[in-house]
């Protein structure tokens, strides 16, 4: 058997594939507002939500069969992109803004960071490859598609109602991993690849807890921009009754 091409971060492979995740959604939003079509909306989210689900498949039965001496406990869906993948397809589905506002934070707080430090050792254009991209990429693609037609955007009390839901997966995750020893989540120790999370302590306890904190930085800062347009909006209103009952 040939042997897998290495991955290469930031060689045009990547670089190809983070320029199509950020002008995509772009033109799936163009395409259906010149289509004036509810249901080519409908159309393309069926379409994406239908490749994830594929893509996600047949992933597993390739490192199954053809991936060497993997294990079942190795194949569990217990990465935050896994559930962040489930996330994002019934909120698109759906349409409903609660399912959004956590494709939100988990797909562009978890996934960008793993579409631009991926934990990858398979280049182009071994399967692995395409498959990794497609699962992250597709997640992220989702989100600002839903945010472009639907106009949805967090509220400040998504981060809580979040926080929750990270919680959860959290304490599923973390009991996963002492009964397994895989290392889901990043919960038993740094990934290999470089990512922020290689910053943090080398001391479990201390780690995990660090782990909150960058998630919740995280939150905060994908919230800001929402949060400083609702404050300058605030402030224009005020200003604007002021000026009203001065004149």
């Amino acid at each position: 058997m040939t042997a897998a091409p290495e991955f290469h971060a930031y060689g045009s492979p990547h670089l190809l594939v983070i320029f199509l995740t950020a002008v995509l959604p772009f033109a799936l939003f163009a395409l259906v507002r010149r289509s004036k079509s509810q249901r080519a909306e409908r159309v393309l989210v069926v379409t994406l939500s239908g490749l994830l689900v594929v893509n996600y498949a047949t992933y597993l039965i390739f490192v199954r069969y053809r991936g060497g001496a993997v294990s079942w406990q190795q194949l569990l869906p217990l990465q935050l992109c896994d559930w962040g993948m489930v996330v994002v397809i019934v909120a698109m589905l759906t349409g409903r803004q609660r399912w959004f506002e956590v494709a939100y934070f988990w797909g562009i707080g978890g996934t960008v960071q793993a579409v631009l430090t991926p934990n990858l050792h398979f280049g182009f254009p071994d399967f692995r490859f395409f498959s990794f991209f497609i699962s992250h990429c597709g997640i992220i693609i989702g989100v600002v598609f839903l945010m472009l037609t639907r106009r949805y955007r967090p509220e400040p009390m998504s981060i809580v109602r979040v926080w929750l839901w990270s919680e959860l997966y959290f304490l599923v995750t973390m009991i996963a991993d002492e009964l397994t020893g895989y290392n889901y989540g990043f919960l038993l120790h740094k990934p290999e690849a470089f990512s922020i999370l290689n910053f943090l302590s080398d001391s479990r306890p201390l780690y995990l807890l660090q782990m909150h904190g960058v998630a919740l930085l995280f939150f905060l800062v994908l919230y800001a921009p929402f949060g400083i347009v609702d404050l300058a909006e605030r402030k224009l209103i005020r200003k604007a009754g002021k000026q009203e009952k001065s004149g």
